[in-house]
């Protein structure tokens, strides 16, 4: 898995260098994309203002200050594979007790929500089969790590051929969302409708199921 994940982890930082802690930085094209994205992300939450979150990717933590502004309370937990993006999250959330950045997942702990956000697009080289079974096996991280729900995206398949990069992911959004209701739970939302050539997939546990 080291292997696999080195290479995106230099490709971030590189992105990082180059347009410093804001939306390019984390390869997204614009700062509207990037809030459309966490505003998906979070319809998990059924409009909850207080909860945990695991940020699993969370870049230089550009969700912290989306949540804040939202006015949601509780602890964030932010992981990433990138040093430079954990250091650059630290600095520019320091002083927020509430808020951690790690590059171990294994310092993350269970949140009442686990988001992640662009972690499965960018594979450069990876072959697609392995690439396609690390996304496998990061969904059950991302249910470890939480307790009423979580939620991420992937760059969908239905989209125009000739829009596509080779060394990004497309994923079945009905593969997946048939993953997810057998292995996780029967309460499986699949979000195809916003305009970005992406779709998210919201899966309650817990009791936020019947809320």
């Amino acid at each position: 898995m080291k292997a696999l994940l080195a290479p995106v982890a230099r490709y971030y930082a590189d992105k990082l260098q180059i347009h410093g802690p804001r939306a390019r930085g984390a390869d997204w094209n614009s700062d509207a994309s990037q809030t459309l994205r966490f505003e998906q992300l979070l319809k998990v939450t059924h409009g909850r203002r207080r909860f945990s979150v695991n940020d699993y990717g969370c870049g230089y933590g550009a969700l912290v200050e989306h949540l804040l502004g939202s006015g949601w309370q509780g602890h964030y937990r932010g992981f990433d594979i990138s040093t430079e993006m954990i250091a650059q999250a630290r600095e520019l959330h320091a002083g927020r007790p509430d808020c951690t950045f790690t590059t171990e997942e294994a310092a993350l702990e269970p949140a009442d929500y686990c988001l992640a956000s662009g972690i499965f697009n960018v594979r450069l080289e990876a072959d697609e089969d392995a690439w396609g079974a690390h996304i496998l096996a990061t969904l059950d991280n991302l249910a470890g790590l939480s307790t009423q729900g979580f939620a991420f995206n992937v760059l969908t398949r239905h989209c125009d051929a000739e829009r596509r990069r080779p060394d990004l992911y497309y994923a079945d959004p009905l593969l997946l969302f048939e993953h997810c209701r057998k292995s996780y739970s029967r309460h499986v939302a699949l979000l195809h409708d916003y305009p970005l050539y992406e779709f998210t997939l919201l899966v309650q546990t817990g009791s936020a199921r019947s809320a």
